[in-house]
């Protein structure tokens, strides 16, 4: 019934059509009943030449679009834009094209998009300008490395080592000595290097103590911008006023949560394992004689992966020289050095 209805609405339209419009829509027709005749015993296929029939009359009689039912009309659309596109593709290389990059400047553009990584197009594009090498900012995107992470995002490792200079943290911990004293221990260690700038002993720790280590182990100068600490009660009012005045932001970490204020738990680790775990200190001042020791040890000689298997004090490479090993703290541990 539909179809019937559809016959006789083109029929009664017939004498309102232009004669060239007639003429579009019969080519059109007879066109699809060839491809129709070529494929009857299988799928259709369209050759090249069929595809440019149905754009080039798309494109001067729009309206044959209804009278093509072996394609959608979409498809001949997506033709049409296909053929534009190959059309400018054969006339850029016709007239020569954009000029090829040297081989140096796309690996230049590479290694600047991996060690920028938040660097655009544009920001790339720029510094080639001011280096004198002139470059599209399409050809600078196309030689870019693509990566998957996020670049305007960070892991929370990349946030701490951006902070990481203008923070420090203490802590205390305990050492017993052969009389049975406990002897009380304060580190501060800088979070950048992993340097343990300062260290000392008493056998009673309290706030006006802790607050004057505090003003020995930073110059003025030199104080970090926040110090993160535990909840122990012996960080009182005087600690307080001491890193106010000197423009250090206090933070104390969560009641019961160590793993918050872990470069120093994992610096009183090493130090435990590495030193006070294999003597008996007579007293305090032998235990404070030990540590200094061990803190110049730790600070000149041991590496960490964490900066590259280098110290907490940067040392130059040796090259020249022969090596020779200098035991350090008695014996337990042994430092390699070129003379």
């Amino acid at each position: 019934m539909i179809a019937l209805v559809c016959f006789i609405w083109s029929v009664v339209t017939v004498p309102f059509k232009s004669r060239s419009r007639l003429e579009a829509e019969n080519a059109a027709l007879r066109q699809q009943v060839i491809v129709l005749q070529r494929g009857v015993r299988g799928r259709l296929e369209f050759t090249n030449g069929d595809r440019l029939f149905f754009v080039l009359l798309y494109r001067w009689f729009p309206s044959v679009l209804k009278a093509i039912v072996i394609v959608r009309p979409e498809t001949v659309v997506r033709w049409h834009r296909a053929g534009f596109r190959h059309y400018w593709r054969w006339k850029s290389k016709r007239r020569g094209g954009r000029p090829p990059i040297s081989a140096e400047l796309r690996a230049l553009i590479r290694g600047m998009s991996l060690e920028n990584v938040l660097w655009g197009a544009p920001r790339i594009q720029g510094e080639l300008l001011k280096l004198g090498l002139t470059v599209a900012q399409s050809t600078v995107a196309r030689y870019m490395v693509k990566t998957d992470d996020d670049p305007s995002g960070q892991s929370w490792s990349t946030f701490l080592r951006n902070h990481a200079p203008q923070i420090a943290a203490m802590d205390l911990f305990v050492v017993p000595t052969i009389g049975f004293v406990q002897l009380y221990v304060l580190v501060i260690v800088r979070l950048a290097r992993r340097e343990l700038v300062w260290i000392e002993v008493t056998r009673h720790p309290t706030a006006e103590w802790i607050a004057q280590q505090v003003s020995e182990a930073f110059p003025w100068n030199e104080a970090p911008r926040y110090l993160i600490r535990d909840q122990d009660g012996v960080y009182g009012a005087p600690v307080r006023r001491r890193l106010h005045a000197m423009g250090i932001r206090d933070r104390p970490i969560a009641p019961g949560s160590p793993w918050q204020n872990g470069y120093a738990e994992r610096l009183i680790g090493t130090i435990r394992r590495e030193c006070v775990d294999h003597l008996i200190p007579f007293g305090e001042a032998h235990l404070r004689q030990i540590l200094r020791e061990y803190a110049a040890y730790y600070n000149g000689a041991r590496t960490h992966r964490a900066l590259n298997l280098d110290a907490p004090v940067h040392q130059p490479i040796q090259g020249i020289g022969t090596i020779m090993s200098r035991p350090v703290l008695g014996g337990l541990h042994h430092q390699y050095c070129r003379i």
